[in-house]
């Protein structure tokens, strides 16, 4: 065996090895590359034709090559396992962020009520005669509104919002009344209208 044939042999098995260790989609990648850059030298050559109607069909078996390699490799693509896998994952993706928040809560009758009686209390105190019904009626409104607010404030509650990337690009964002326990970079799938840990 002569010095090329040994350098030949080792280049294979490196390049053979190295097609071992990548994922489907990354030996898919590679090979559409490697496709494209043939074509683009084929394309050179096809310029260096004297002829017109030489170098017009030069171009066009190029680009039929072309396109049959494309096909192939996609095929191949299609045909691995792991490219069925990585489809079904349409559905996973991972978090971006976990945002803590307040839950405003539902102001009732009651927080209105007892808002307007008080209002108007403290309404009735102000003034004299007209300007005293006046000052009541204004009172029992700002104390009603008074009331609800403090009721809302008092029914709030605590959430987290979880935005999620999904690998194919969309982004979205799940609402939690209890802690989640989930944090950036966790990975997630959708599950009945919501997320869970992969």
């Amino acid at each position: 065996m002569n010095k090329r044939s040994i350098l030949l042999a080792i280049t294979l098995a490196a390049l053979t090895s190295a097609a071992q260790a990548q994922t489907p989609k990354q030996h898919y990648n590679a090979e559409t590359k490697r496709i494209a850059t043939r074509y683009a030298e084929d394309k050179k050559l096809c310029a260096e034709e004297s002829e017109s109607s030489a170098r017009m069909q030069c171009l066009r078996d190029a680009k039929s090559e072309f396109n049959k390699s494309n096909a192939q490799a996609k095929a191949n693509y299609k045909s691995s396992g792991s490219a069925k896998a990585e489809a079904n994952c349409a559905d996973c993706g991972r978090v971006t962020s976990v945002v803590e928040g307040e839950k405003k809560g539902e102001g009732g009758a009651v927080g209105m009520i007892a808002g307007g009686v008080a209002g108007a209390l403290l309404g009735n105190q102000v003034g004299s005669g007209g300007g005293r019904k006046l000052a009541t009626v204004a009172g029992a409104a700002g104390g009603a509104y008074a009331g609800k607010k403090v009721e809302e404030h008092a029914r709030s509650t605590k959430q987290w919002t979880v935005n999620v990337e999904f690998e194919d690009g969309k982004h979205n964002s799940y609402t939690f009344d209890q802690d989640p326990g989930m944090s950036k970079g966790d990975p997630v799938k959708r599950s009945d209208g919501g997320i869970v840990r992969r």
